[in-house]
C-alpha cells in the first residue's frame, strides 16, 4: 500500500466533505438493508452463535501457527502442479504479478474481486506495463468504469444510486439509458461476455488457502469468479498470508459465518474451488496456476498488540453497524479499507503517518465487535492504536492538555461536582432544543462536526442524594 493511495488530507476533512452529501444518504439506504438482512438470518439459525465462537478459534490457531500451515500451503500447491510466489510487500508482488504476465504473452486480464490487488495497487502498475485490465466484478466495474474507488469491501458501488450507473452506462458504454436493476445486468454481462472470451489470464483474490489440500476458495455471488478462474490460459491467484485455514472441516465454518454476516445470505451462490491447474483429461481450467502470498506489512501486525485483526474475513459487517460509517461512507477513510476494520488495518499496514486519526473515526459503541463473525474486539484494538498514536506525540497539545486536566478534575469528588456545576450553569444558555450546536473555547472543535447535548436541569448524582432515603 503506497502512501499515494490517498488523497493528503486527514480523515476529519474527507469526513466534511462527504456529510449530508448523496454519496453518504445513498451509503446509509444500503448498509441498513445489508444489516437487516444480517440479522435475519443470524436469527433463524440457531447455530450461529456456537459457529462464530469456533470460526474464531480456527482463525486465530491458523494466525498462532501461520508459519507452518503456509509451508504446508505451499507444498500441497505445488504437488498438485501449482508455482507458489512469496512477496514481501507490494512492489514484489506487483513485480511478480507483472513478469507472469509478461512470459505468457498476456495483453488482456480479467480480474474477479480481490481488495489485496487494491492494496497492492496492482491494476495501475500493470496498466503502466501496457496490459489492459478489466474488472468483472459488477460493483468493480462500475467503478472502474467511473474511474471511481470502492467504498464498501462487499458492495463497491454502494454510494452510487441505479440511476447513477445508467447514465454511466449511457455515457461509457454507448447503450440507451435505463435505471432497471436487471436491465443493467444484462448490460454489464453482454459487454463482459466478449472480454472473457479473448481474456489472456485471470486475476482473483483468495477468500480461503486450505493447507491441507492446497486449495484456494474464491466465494462470489456473480460468475465472474468462476470464468475468471477458469477461462483464460493462466490463473494469478492473490493472497493474503493470513487467509490460511488448516482443513476443509474449518473452512466450512468459515464459510458459513460468512455469508451470512457478509450479504444475509445462508450460503453465497459460488463457493469456487480451485485445486491446481487443469490436469489431463479435465474440461476446463487453466494451463497454469500462480498463488501470489502476500505479506506487505502483515508480520508486522502479526508481531504486535493489535495481530487478532488479521482474523478478519472481510465480511463488511462491522461496516454496516458502525454509526460514522453509516454516516459518512468509505471514501472519507481515504484508502482501499473502510470502517472499523479499516481503522485498525490500515494504520498496520502502510504506518500510523499519515493514518494515525484512523482509530479515533470510532464512538467506540461497540456495534463492530457484536456482529463480528469471529468476535474480533475492535474497540479495545482502537483504544491500543489510539494509546500509540498519543505515546508518540501525534496529537494536538491542546487535547493533551485538557485530558490531564480532566483526570485531574474527575479524580477529585468535591472538585468534579463544582465543576459540573458551573458547566451547566455556563451551557444552559447555549442549548436550543435538547442540544448545543456551537461551544466557544476548545469545545468549538466538538462542534463543529456534531451536537453536544445540553445539561440535564437535575444531574443523576443530585437525583440520587435527593431520593436515596426514600
Amino acid at each position: 500500500m503506497r502512501a499515494g493511495v490517498s488523497q493528503p488530507v486527514t480523515f476529519l476533512n474527507r469526513a466534511e466533505r462527504l456529510l449530508g452529501s448523496r454519496e453518504a444518504a445513498a451509503v446509509d439506504r444500503g448498509i441498513r438493508q445489508l444489516s437487516e438482512m444480517r440479522d435475519r438470518v443470524a436469527d433463524e439459525f440457531p447455530l450461529m452463535e456456537e459457529l462464530r465462537d469456533r470460526a474464531r478459534h480456527i482463525r486465530l490457531h491458523a494466525l498462532a501457527h501461520l508459519d507452518r500451515l503456509l509451508a504446508r500451503f505451499a507444498d500441497e500447491v505445488v504437488s498438485q502442479g501449482g508455482r507458489v510466489h512469496f512477496a514481501a510487500d507490494a512492489a514484489e508482488a506487483n513485480q511478480i504479478v507483472g513478469g507472469i504476465l509478461r512470459e505468457a504473452g498476456a495483453e488482456l486480464v480479467v480480474k474477479a474481486k480481490s481488495m489485496v490487488s487494491e492494496e497492492i495497487e496492482l491494476n495501475h502498475h500493470l496498466e503502466q506495463e501496457g496490459i489492459e485490465v478489466v474488472e468483472t466484478d459488477l460493483g468493480e466495474f462500475i467503478a472502474q468504469l467511473a474511474g471511481d474507488t470502492p467504498s464498501h469491501i462487499i458492495a463497491p458501488v454502494l454510494h452510487m444510486t441505479r440511476q447513477d450507473v445508467g447514465r454511466l452506462f449511457a455515457a461509457e458504454l454507448g447503450v440507451d439509458y435505463t435505471d432497471d436493476p436487471a436491465q443493467l445486468n444484462q448490460i454489464a454481462r453482454h459487454h463482459l461476455r466478449e472480454i472473457f472470451l479473448r481474456a489472456d489470464a485471470g486475476i482473483s483474490g483468495v477468500n480461503l488457502g486450505i493447507a491441507d489440500s492446497g486449495s484456494i476458495v474464491v466465494v462470489t455471488n456473480e460468475g465472474n469468479g468462476r470464468l475468471t478462474t477458469t477461462a483464460p490460459r493462466v490463473h494469478i491467484a492473490l493472497m493474503g498470508m493470513e487467509r490460511i485455514v488448516p482443513s476443509w472441516e474449518d473452512a466450512a465454518v468459515v464459510l458459513e459465518v460468512l455469508a451470512r454476516s457478509a450479504t444475509g445470505q445462508r450460503l453465497s451462490v459460488y463457493t469456487n474451488v480451485v485445486t491446481g491447474p487443469r490436469k489431463v483429461g479435465e474440461p476446463d481450467g487453466p494451463e497454469e496456476l500462480h498463488v501470489v502470498i502476500i505479506d506487505n506489512g502483515r508480520s508486522e501486525i502479526l508481531g504486535g498488540p493489535t495481530a487478532e485483526i488479521l482474523a478478519c474475513i472481510r465480511c463488511g459487517a462491522c461496516l454496516n453497524v458502525c454509526p460514522v460509517f453509516r454516516t459518512v461512507g468509505g471514501h472519507a477513510y481515504g484508502t482501499v479499507y473502510s470502517g472499523p476494520v479499516c481503522s485498525v488495518v490500515t494504520p498496520g499496514l502502510a504506518g500510523m503517518d499519515p493514518w494515525w486519526d484512523l482509530p479515533f473515526a470510532s464512538t467506540l459503541c461497540g456495534a463492530c465487535e457484536e456482529v463480528c463473525p469471529v468476535r474480533i474486539k475492535i474497540p479495545a484494538l482502537l483504544l491500543e492504536l489510539r494509546a500509540k498514536a498519543a505515546a508518540e506525540g501525534r496529537l494536538p497539545g491542546w487535547l493533551d492538555r485538557g485530558v490531564a486536566r480532566y483526570a485531574r478534575t474527575a479524580s477529585e469528588p468535591r472538585r468534579w461536582r463544582r465543576a459540573k456545576r458551573w458547566a451547566a450553569v455556563l451551557a444552559r444558555p447555549l442549548a436550543r432544543r435538547g442540544w448545543i450546536r456551537r461551544l466557544p473555547g476548545p469545545g468549538k472543535g466538538w462542534t463543529r462536526y456534531r451536537d453536544f447535548p445540553a445539561p440535564a436541569p437535575q444531574s443523576f448524582g443530585e437525583w440520587w442524594e435527593e431520593h436515596r432515603g426514600s
